[in-house]
């Protein structure tokens, strides 16, 4: 993608000292409430000045990158501008829904959007680089970064990661990053972050080979192909060597096998990190074994500019692998257009949400919630309706961003569910209780209808937000106890950035909108789908357990040698708990509507298809008719899964290879069309030097509207 800029780079490398490239590979933190010259920053500046300084991140502004800019521009030996990067990850001044419940539009425009609006704010705020897409596949809701990624399947992060990286950076070739309003994506953690022990961040992994090739590594390969300009080394271990210092990872599969000529840069402090982890015995060690593992850039800890002149003096890292990092770094600089237009237009700097922004985060947020439940036609609301109470402790919260928000979720407000049900029904007498259950009692019995808001505040996930009880939050499940012990007709809006243990209550609630965080417009976007505005069309892209103790559950297992519900098996010597049931509360993919669907069986045109035609490219096609049964235009997502049968590793019981959101009149139907290749019926075997297999036998294809579909095709591989 980028190596159409070798000739400039070459011309500039060799004019460089050893100094002066380790200096690329730095980048640094801004700590300073101002702009350069504010003092707190000092170092950074006379880094900059002396050319020793690659890129900076937590700054932002155009007047305060520009700032900086015209020190490493202007003052250095070179000239050779910086690369100002910062976590936009659901939005920069326009936030929109945590990428989790972004997921659960199964629409990948989604992302798509989101990310062409951060992009556009972003760069005219100076910074030309993004730590996102996060694609890290996860088991584990107690995890609190599971609201950063998309959920529990690799080929939705898949999908949605490259939608991600195309809004922020356009084309897959690189092409369209010097435009105005296109950034660099990083696609991050580099690897398997998500199977962190215990859900704990930062924790173990142990994994298998297959596992990581056919679990955690393709939503990286789909970003790579997508033309991604940077990864980050992910702070975990890989069966036993962490990420930042992993060969395997960053130089064998990464840069040899996939091609990548991007460049890898750790995680905050990361390097540092490999002493703490047991595998390098000081800063000098660590800084050596990451570089030569296949990292370019490290962030915020300074062992490659420390102990990097020396380490190349000794021979234990190269010159062919310091140019080769350097070389990355300066391509991206190159296609960036920073050689050319280092600085931003301060007069076109975007200092807040357009009305066009605010509308597209809006749209963003409906499309991603999930009708759970909706027992006899409680939702959509009437906006005739006389009376409605709005209740619960995050009823009139502004605070409804989510996880990572960027400086949006700092600076301003989001809508509150409580205002918007107000402008949304501007004929009914709104009343209002907060967490206290006497008051929201009194408000319930006195109102025709009630919306209870509860869940988990965007300070329970995220980052350092793990939980060892994904339940509601104290005090919340006795609320709702309380408002359906009144009687009166009641619906539930969740809250949260994970999945929630919700068996206590869920069987007596009325009707629940899984409404996730859903950004600056969050509370327009949940009247949108109380009242119907919106038909709900989402699904779950993660299982709901029913206790903590059933974790890890996930629709994507491989079956047990004695497996559940098994005709004629002994009931007491299977795999099954004694006091829960194995199957989760809630399934992948599940979600309702304010319409009806039906969805027949897949339909296939051809019966058995060889391996050789499958290595020629060759490919089945499913079909799959779906029907609105109802009265109300509504959206289904159809979902394609397969399974084999056997093989010689055992294969998942359910595996996503398809999905399509549909939009249908009541009574229109419509045929999607879905197509499996190799990609889709092979797998990869344990090889460390990866194989990839496509076997001989009888191959499962299930369609419908969850993991729990039932109609099925099948075909034979030959």
């Amino acid at each position: 993608m980028l190596r159409r800029y070798e000739d400039q780079v070459k011309v500039l490398l060799d004019q460089m000292t050893t100094v002066e490239k380790l200096g690329q590979l730095q980048q640094l933190t801004w700590t300073g409430d101002t702009g350069p010259g504010g003092g707190q920053t000092a170092h950074i500046e006379a880094a900059a000045r002396a050319g020793l300084l690659g890129s900076v991140l937590n700054i932002h502004g155009a007047a305060h990158t520009n700032a900086l800019q015209r020190i490493a521009v202007e003052e250095s030996r070179l000239g050779i501008p910086l690369l100002f990067g910062l976590d936009v990850i659901h939005g920069f001044w326009t936030t929109f829904p945590i990428p989790l419940a972004q997921a659960a539009s199964f629409d990948p425009e989604v992302a798509r959007r989101d990310a062409e609006v951060s992009a556009a704010e972003t760069r005219s705020n100076g910074v030309r680089w993004t730590f996102s897409p996060m694609m890290d596949v996860t088991h584990e809701p107690r995890w609190g970064r599971i609201a950063e990624g998309c959920g529990e399947d690799p080929y939705v992060n898949a999908a949605f990661a490259v939608a991600k990286i195309r809004g922020y950076q356009g084309a897959d070739d690189g092409s369209e990053l010097t435009d105005g309003e296109r950034i660099a994506a990083c696609a991050k953690h580099f690897v398997a972050y998500g199977g962190a022990e215990g859900g704990r961040d930062y924790n173990t992994v142990d994994v298998s080979e297959q596992r990581l090739r056919n679990h955690y590594l393709p939503p990286f390969k789909a970003a790579v192909d997508a033309g991604v300009a940077t990864v980050m080394a992910a702070f975990n271990t890989v069966a036993g060597v962490p990420a930042h210092g992993n060969p395997h990872t960053m130089n064998t599969i990464l840069k040899e096998e996939w091609g990548f000529d991007g460049f890898v840069v750790s995680d905050y402090t990361g390097v540092e990190e490999l002493v703490a982890h047991g595998f390098a015995e000081d800063g000098a060690d660590a800084a050596r074994l990451a570089f030569n593992a296949g990292l370019d850039m490290e962030m915020v800890s300074t062992n490659v500019t420390e102990h990097g002149e020396r380490l190349v003096t000794d021979g234990l890292i190269g010159e062919s692998r310091l140019d080769d990092a350097v070389t990355r770094i300066l391509r991206l600089k190159f296609a960036l257009g920073l050689f050319d237009q280092p600085y931003t237009d301060e007069a076109a700097e975007i200092t807040g949400p357009t009305p066009a922004a605010r509308e597209t985060a809006r749209a963003a947020g409906a499309r991603s919630m999930v009708l759970i439940k909706n027992d006899d036609g409680v939702l959509p609301l009437e906006r005739t309706t006389p009376s409605i109470a709005v209740v619960g402790p995050l009823a009139n919260s502004t605070d409804l961003h989510g996880t990572w928000a960027g400086p949006g979720g700092f600076q301003l407000p989001s809508v509150s569910i409580l205002d918007a049900v107000r402008t949304a029904a501007p004929g009914a007498r709104v009343t209002h209780a907060g967490d206290d259950v006497a008051a929201a009692v009194a408000a319930a019995q006195e109102a025709e209808v009630t919306v209870v808001v509860v869940g988990e505040p965007p300070a329970l996930s995220g980052e350092a937000a793990v939980r060892s009880d994904i339940a509601l939050p104290r005090g919340q499940e006795e609320l709702i106890a309380a408002v359906a012990a009144t009687g009166k007709p009641y619906a539930v809006v969740l809250l949260n950035g994970r999945p929630l243990t919700i068996g206590g209550w869920l069987d007596a609630a009325p009707a629940v909108l899984e409404a996730w965080h859903p950004g600056i417009e969050a509370g327009h976007a949940v009247a949108d789908v109380l009242f119907g505005r919106v038909n709900p069309g989402g699904k779950l892209p993660v299982t709901f357990p029913r206790a903590v103790g059933q974790i890890p559950v996930y629709y994507n297992h491989e079956n047990t040698g004695r497996p559940a519900h098994v005709p004629g098996a002994d009931p007491k010597f299977v795999s099954k708990y004694l006091d829960l049931d194995e199957t989760p509360q809630l399934p992948f993919g599940h979600g309702l509507s304010y319409t009806t669907f039906t969805t027949g069986a897949p339909e296939l045109r051809r019966e058995e298809i060889t391996r050789d035609e499958l290595a020629a490219g060759e490919t089945l096609e499913a079909t799959v008719t779906v029907t609105n049964t109802g009265d109300r235009v509504g959206d289904e997502v159809v979902q394609l899964y397969i399974h084999d049968v056997a093989a010689s590793i055992a294969q998942p019981v359910r595996r996503l290879r398809g999905f399509e959101r549909v939009t249908l009149e009541p009574g229109e139907s419509t045929t999607v069309r879905f197509r499996l290749g190799a990609e889709d019926l092979g797998f990869w075997t344990n090889d460390p030097a990866g194989t990839y297999v496509v076997e001989r036998g009888r191959v499962d294809i299930y369609a419908g509207t969850s993991s729990t579909a039932r109609a099925r095709g099948t075909v034979r591989i030959l």
